[in-house]
């Protein structure tokens, strides 16, 4: 498309995104959003980016590069036990962006909005001579005090994680056209399941009372499984042992590490799972778990934090390990 023909800045927020604006959001019109905090209430700010070529395929679908955007943030919000209240949008677009393009990603984002009871409240539309990339911040409402630390986990503690783990990984990997055999010996519908997962977060926002209600420390999985362990334990002054058999796994999942074992570590350490991962004390630990599988996203014991600072230590049949290298670092 001609740029010349491209709609202006303040056409292109009329057009794709006012529509999206929650209450606070002023219809876009002002120089800035207005939220009133609930009375008796915390307010909880997250931010993060996605970056073309890092955290998604230029070539991953709009609507799935926007639902992603919105939700790791919204699954920051989840794991420290807050409601979501909306969100602030920084898009930087590049030179080739059409408008059938933006509007396949604003229905993507007014879809996940919807889902998620997140509204769009301001931002701002830029033009990147790079990469595209999607800053978004959320912030959502705690009761006061309420907010769940990633800081508290405590020898003795039951570590838990929410639904299952490495599946984003694998989808990644089968979205790629990975040559594994064991990844390009599943069925289509397990191959289905694994992108879908990663084109597609699910953050745990439904459990997010019931981590108020009995989690002493969480935190969302983003970096991978043993990554964000080894952060959760190295801020909280202590470590942590894991059953690696009791890491809860989809069945598309164990159909590909039935095939080829060493996937295993794929699982443990890739990112993009954003399930949750907590810290619950032992006489807390029974209401937890019924709580989470009444809401339909069962948690899952998979150790047990301890004291020390090492790394945390990873069981399994066929021995012992820490992983180092445990999570997807920037830098």
């Amino acid at each position: 498309m001609n740029s010349a023909s491209r709609p202006s800045e303040d056409e292109l927020i009329a057009r794709f995104f006012a529509p999206l604006a929650g209450e606070g959001g002023l219809a876009l019109k002002d120089d800035a959003a207005l939220l009133r905090p609930r009375d008796g209430h915390d307010l909880v700010l997250t931010v993060d980016g996605v970056v073309a070529g890092v955290h998604f395929l230029p070539d991953d679908p709009a609507a799935a590069i926007a639902h992603k955007a919105l939700a790791v943030n919204i699954s920051d919000l989840a794991a420290k036990g807050a409601e979501p209240a909306g969100f602030l949008l920084t898009l930087a677009l590049p030179d080739g962006w059409t408008e059938p393009w933006l509007e396949a990603f604003r229905d993507g984002l007014a879809d996940a909005s919807r889902v998620f009871g997140c509204p769009l409240l301001g931002g701002d539309t830029v033009r990147s001579a790079g990469a595209f990339w999607i800053s978004i911040t959320a912030l959502g409402h705690v009761p006061s005090g309420g907010m769940v630390r990633r800081t508290s986990a405590l020898p003795g503690h039951r570590i838990c994680v929410t639904g299952t783990i490495g599946d984003a990984a694998l989808g990644l990997a089968v979205h790629r056209g990975s040559t594994d055999p064991a990844l390009s010996a599943l069925s289509p519908d397990d191959k289905r399941y694994l992108v879908e997962r990663y084109l597609y977060p699910r953050p745990r926002l439904v459990v997010a009372e019931a981590l108020r209600t009995y989690a002493a420390a969480a935190m969302d999985i983003s970096d991978g499984l043993a990554g964000d362990l080894a952060k959760m334990m190295r801020v909280s002054g202590a470590s942590a042992e894991v059953d690696m058999a009791r890491i809860p796994l989809s069945p598309a999942a164990s159909a590909a590490i039935a095939k080829n074992p060493a996937l295993v570590d794929l699982v443990v350490t890739g990112g993009d799972d954003y399930e949750i991962l907590c810290a619950v004390p032992e006489d807390r630990l029974a209401g937890f778990l019924a709580e989470t599988s009444a809401l339909g996203a069962p948690a899952t014991v998979i150790g047990t934090v301890t004291a020390g600072e090492g790394l945390p230590l990873f069981r399994s049949a066929a021995g012992e390990r820490r992983y180092a290298h445990g999570a997807y670092q920037h830098f």
